[in-house]
């Protein structure tokens, strides 16, 4: 098996290398290195999946596929030893670069700060009282499983808030059930970015309308852009079925693939993770437990992760509202200043925050809050507080460096123009029917292989809504082929193993990240296809959404039934 493995391995290598020389790249961005390059944009982040399922170690994996486009930028001719100390250079310059970014800056000191806060609340006693009271009402893998569902629906604002905050409080509830970490981190990852990218009001909304705004001045055409966004819930038939999915799974307890082996494995043999499993918590996180004179209460984990919540609701406000003051839109700054509490308003304060700097400061806050709380009933001291908080920092270190490595990964892949030679080779002529359907496909295929639904949004976009009026210059046709790009950039990030999301998902379970990943591949396959067959595609034809959607849904609850095998059979 091993030898097979290296001989993949070599393979890739001995393709890269014969490559070079007939390149001699410049640096030039985008759509140059996409014509220079063609087929060998992909090496990256076929070099980065390929070698995550083969290895199972991801830091492994993502250094290599950065490497791996820093050799196709940097190598010269034949010069290969050249090539390989700039291509190293490269990378450092690559990982640095993906940490001054203050987005990703923020986004791994809130990663840490809620690590810090989980060990705090942990320490109090809290985590084990809330597991103990949800288990009340979890008696059962099934209820424990719907809890985590639901929880995932509630904390709708952020996809990163959600996962890493559902993941630490059901955990305890999930393992005592015999609910695997696998199904865990498919029930967070399910209900993170495709909640989030619908909900009326989240951090993902300004940016989704932006890019709709923008479409429709490219072609004239005057719309209300936010209107159009929510027009397009309805056809955004992945994030649909897929929470749907999760649920008739939980309902039926029916599972199939990789996940029903996972499931029988927890629920026969008590093993929440494989043998073989390599969890994404390190040792410091276990080490946690509350002293014996301290009494759990849930209100030690209910006030800390209430503040981090109401924190980060208020945080995306005022943090919006102060970026939409210091901006030029005198429409919205008119809007803020008359009617500052309006739905209209909140849902522009909270599109215009920065949300990885508010979750870090709302994350830094809890943990005050926490560290407050332990002192004061005298569970620990202040410098026992202070060194729990950077215990569970550093139980997340390793989550860092791989949000690093996959952020340095979609910036390469961005430099080599990957989505540029994808939507240059997929965006051929097409009948009006197909297009929809060939949407979605585009952006799961450019979204999976980049790890972004941000930045395939953001291509696809201003390609689709151009392409759709110039095929059908009808509204409807319009917002479908708009619901088909929004869509199939989640789908593509959901299932990717370099998606930050996915990583975040995998982390806040404890699961292994190749196997949350495998485990949830087939699923969410399943459910893309349904969308295309139940949904793209039937609405192409011109099948109304008030027809199609219902189909489709239960189409997906009797492929869950039917398909699907009893996993305590």
């Amino acid at each position: 098996m091993k030898s097979r493995y290296w001989a993949i391995l070599s393979t890739l290598v001995a393709l890269l290398f014969t490559a070079l020389p007939a390149f001699a790249a410049d640096s030039s961005l985008g759509p140059a290195n996409a014509a220079r390059f063609g087929f060998w944009t992909l090496v990256p982040p076929l070099v980065a999946i390929t070698l995550a399922f083969i290895t199972r170690n991801v830091v492994l994996s993502l250094f290599l596929g950065v490497f791996s486009g820093a050799m196709l930028l940097e190598t010269k001719g034949f010069n290969l030893y050249d090539g390989m100390i700039d291509s190293f250079l490269r990378v450092s310059r690559e990982v640095l670069g993906s940490l001054a970014d203050p987005w990703n800056a923020g986004i791994v000191l809130q990663c840490l700060a809620i690590g810090g806060l989980i060990a705090l609340v942990s320490k109090m006693g809290g985590a084990r009282a809330i597991a103990e009271a949800l288990a009340r009402k979890a008696r059962t893998p099934r209820s424990s499983q719907f809890v985590t569902w639901l929880m995932g629906l509630f904390i709708f604002f952020d996809d990163y808030a959600n996962s890493l905050t559902i993941g630490p409080i059901m955990r305890p509830v999930t393992d005592r059930m015999r609910v695997s970490r696998e199904k865990l981190a498919f029930i967070i990852d399910a209900t993170a970015a495709p909640i989030a990218g619908i909900a009326l009001i989240s951090t993902w909304v300004a940016y989704e309308v932006g890019l709709i705004k923008d479409g429709f001045s490219a072609i004239g055409l005057e719309a209300n852009a936010y209107t159009s966004f929510v027009e397009t819930i309805p056809y955004r038939f992945y994030n649909i079925f897929i929470l749907l999915f999760v649920l008739a799974g939980i309902m039926f307890m029916r599972e199939f693939g990789p996940m029903l082996k996972a499931e029988r494995r927890a629920r026969r043999e008590g093993k929440v993770l494989d043998d073989n499993a390599k969890p994404m918590v390190a040792d410091e996180a276990t080490d946690l437990e509350p002293e014996e004179h301290v009494v759990p209460s849930i209100w030690n984990a209910i006030i800390p992760i209430g503040t981090l919540i109401a924190a980060a609701f208020l945080g995306f406000y005022f943090n919006g509202y102060h970026s939409i003051n210091g901006g030029d839109n005198a429409a919205l700054q008119a809007l803020l200043n008359e009617s500052p509490m309006s739905f209209t308003a909140i849902r522009e304060c909270f599109g215009a925050s920065d949300a990885s700097v508010v979750l870090f400061q709302s994350a830094l806050i809890a943990g005050i809050v926490a560290m407050t709380m332990g002192v004061a009933k005298r569970i620990f001291s202040v410098e026992q507080a202070i060194g729990t908080w950077v215990q569970g920092v550093k139980s997340l270190n390793i989550t860092a460096v791989i949000l690093l490595l996959a952020w340095s990964l979609s910036g390469m892949i961005k430099e080599l123009g990957t989505a540029a030679w994808l939507v240059s080779v997929l965006s051929d002529s097409m009948p009006a029917y197909l297009l929809p359907s060939i949407i979605f496909i585009m952006g799961s295929i450019i979204s999976f292989a980049t790890g972004t639904s941000y930045g395939t949004m953001g291509i696809l976009m201003p390609l689709a809504i151009p392409l759709a009026w110039a095929i059908a210059p009808e509204h409807e046709y319009l917002i479908l082929n708009i619901g088909a790009v929004l869509t199939g950039a989640i789908f593509g990030d959901h299932c990717s193993p370099i998606s930050d999301t996915t990583i975040l998902s995998s982390m806040g379970a404890a699961s292994d990240h190749i196997d949350h990943t495998r485990t949830q591949l087939p699923y969410a396959v399943t459910v893309a296809a349904m969308a295309v067959l139940c949904g793209y595609l039937p609405a192409g034809l011109g099948l109304p959404v008030g027809l199609t959607l219902p189909l489709g849904c239960a189409a997906v609850i009797a492929l869950v039934y039917f398909a699907g095998k009893k996993v305590e059979a």
